[in-house]
């Protein structure tokens, strides 16, 4: 009975150990091409090969792929290719670059939170009646935000803060420093000049909070998908 037991146990085992391009890639959620790719760009480990010359891949590979999956979705395909390949080759290399990736998220939460903070302050502030006097230069204006005049002449062109002209001097009124002030800030947090040209209509609604909320959103769901990769990869050792 024991005899038989054990042949089953080894039959199950030769039977996951064994499998076809096609099944990695239906447990994966993968193209058979794309795990082709994946193990070719070493994120997993090189297939045995029958006599025929096919492909014969194991439980291992599926981790891999799932792993892979979860890191792309965590830090971008890129970053997960360097990581599987350490997760394969060098596992203090691995370690580190998890601890890499967790970090940046961490830094990407703390810059929205210091946007959401500092966007809600500025967009309160009363704008009273506007006087020529009170109007900013470009370097006024550069120096106060601690950019560069270049960068605001940058935001201009791209219709993120469009001051008005005298004389052909740029000349920022106090909406419009209040403007370039909150541009600032998201663009901290790591806002794109093609998303912030979108939002530049809503500076002073809730557009604004709902798209650091969205962007608070984005960065649980990284986070959620470094912590599937890690029980993966914590499978592979």
């Amino acid at each position: 009975m024991e005899t038989s037991t054990d042949e089953s146990r080894g039959r199950c085992l030769e039977s996951r150990n064994s499998l076809r391009t096609v099944e990695v890639a239906r447990r994966a959620g993968y193209s058979v091409q794309q795990v082709r790719n994946l193990e070719r760009d070493g994120v997993l480990p090189p297939a045995a090969r029958k006599p025929s010359g096919y492909r014969v891949y194991g439980e291992v590979h599926v981790r891999a792929a799932l792993a892979y999956r979860a890191l792309a979705a965590g830090t971008g395909p890129v970053e997960a290719k360097r990581i599987m390949r350490a997760a394969h080759a060098a596992p203090s290399e691995l370690l580190a670059l998890l601890d890499a990736a967790h970090a940046r998220l961490h830094t990407e939460r703390l810059q929205v939170a210091r946007a959401r903070t500092a966007a809600e302050a500025i967009a309160a502030e009363p704008v009273g009646d506007v006087r020529p006097s009170d109007s900013m230069g470009v370097s006024e204006l550069a120096d106060a935000l601690g950019v560069r005049p270049s960068t605001l002449r940058h935001w201009d062109a791209e219709g993120l803060v469009v001051p008005h002209r005298v004389a052909g001097t740029r000349r920022y009124s106090p909406g419009d420093v209040r403007t370039a002030r909150i541009v600032h800030q998201l663009r901290t947090a790591g806002y794109r000049i093609g998303v912030l040209r979108d939002l530049v209509p809503d500076l002073r609604g809730g557009e604004v909070m709902a798209a650091l909320a969205a962007r608070d959103a984005s960065i649980d769901a990284r986070s959620a998908a470094l912590l599937r990769a890690a029980a993966e990869l914590s499978l592979l050792r």
